[in-house]
């Protein structure tokens, strides 16, 4: 990791109207930034929001406000040529292998679709480099003429990833996947997304819910709290000297492999109702389920502000 920043977004937001009910905030004023050849963990519960910032960051949707820059320009100002190769420089890793594949093409004609879109490679140069795509993640050359039906799910996630590399892309966004695979088989998605990184000098942002796995692939990790990065540290300083209380909450809930050291320990659980994200209130998000909650806390939102060096927090009690 260096310290040029690839991508940034700025005070992201977006929302989705709720019939009768108002607006849910699912990103809500996001700042975060990936730098060349790092990997920014982005973890949370189910619903929290980060899906939909990677996929804002994808183009797949739009912002209500913010914006985002790709090495230091604004995507939704570029047109033509540069979103094309926008779209060929940030790539996607979906979380079904299952769905994001078409059930009715080989997988030699979805690997080179993106070949075909930004005229990479043609005729025989296209076919060697999709065989090729197909050794780096570990798959045979005879797997090119076969549908997706006929493989595994973690052989589906590394058609997804071949699909994902065809393009050479430099940032790689990852949105849980490894979440549908087989315990057995996520550590080699695992290597290979690692392996894949060092020999590309890919940036990646891996979106998780699983904090006892992303320590191993990040450099820094966000957690995000109903629309809102709550805290963002070096991995190592997040899981040994967390401020946010979600973050401890979180951290608490991780197995611990020895049973004598797990049965003694004490478990952080969390009381009070999980506020609907529609029409969120002034307050901090994490007010009704926080130990630590004073009257300020329910009547002003705290900002994301730094502790010590890389390591903000969005927490009024935060030291």
């Amino acid at each position: 990791m260096n310290d040029r920043v690839i991508l940034e977004t700025r005070d992201l937001c977006k929302t989705f109207d709720v019939k009768g009910k108002g607006k849910l905030k699912a990103v809500n004023h996001v700042s975060l930034a990936v730098h060349e050849g790092e990997t920014l963990g982005l973890v949370g519960e189910s619903g929290c929001g980060k899906t939909t910032l990677g996929r804002t960051i994808v183009k797949l949707y739009k912002p209500d406000a913010g914006s985002i820059l790709y090495e230091g320009r604004d995507i939704w100002q570029q047109k033509g040529r540069e979103n094309l190769r926008y779209h060929k420089d940030v790539q996607m890793i979906y979380q079904d292998p299952y769905a994001s594949l078409d059930p009715l093409a080989v997988v030699s004609t979805s690997i080179g679709e993106g070949l075909d879109i930004h005229g990479l490679y043609k005729g025989k140069a296209r076919h060697e480099r999709i065989l090729e795509l197909l050794q780096m993640v570990g798959l045979n050359r005879e797997h090119a003429n076969r549908f997706p039906h006929e493989f595994s799910g973690g052989q589906r996630q590394r058609i997804g990833i071949a699909r994902a590399l065809a393009v050479e892309p430099k940032l790689i966004v990852c949105d849980e996947p490894i979440s549908a695979l087989d315990v057995s088989i996520q550590a080699q998605v695992m290597n290979l997304l690692m392996r894949l990184q060092d020999e590309m000098h890919l940036s990646y942002l891996f979106i998780t819910h699983d904090l006892s796995m992303v320590k191993a692939i990040s450099d820094r990790i966000a957690v995000m709290y109903l629309g809102s990065v709550v805290e963002l540290a070096p991995a190592g300083v997040l899981y040994a000297d967390h401020r946010h209380p979600y973050t401890a909450a979180l951290l608490s809930a991780i197995p611990i492999p020895d049973p004598d050291v797990e049965e003694r320990r004490q478990r952080m659980i969390l009381s009070g109702d999980i506020p609907s994200p529609v029409n969120l209130g002034g307050g901090c998000p994490f007010a009704s389920r926080c130990p630590q909650c004073r009257g300020r806390c329910r009547e002003e939102a705290p900002v994301l502000k730094e502790v010590s060096a890389g390591h903000f927090v969005a927490c009024h009690e935060a030291g």
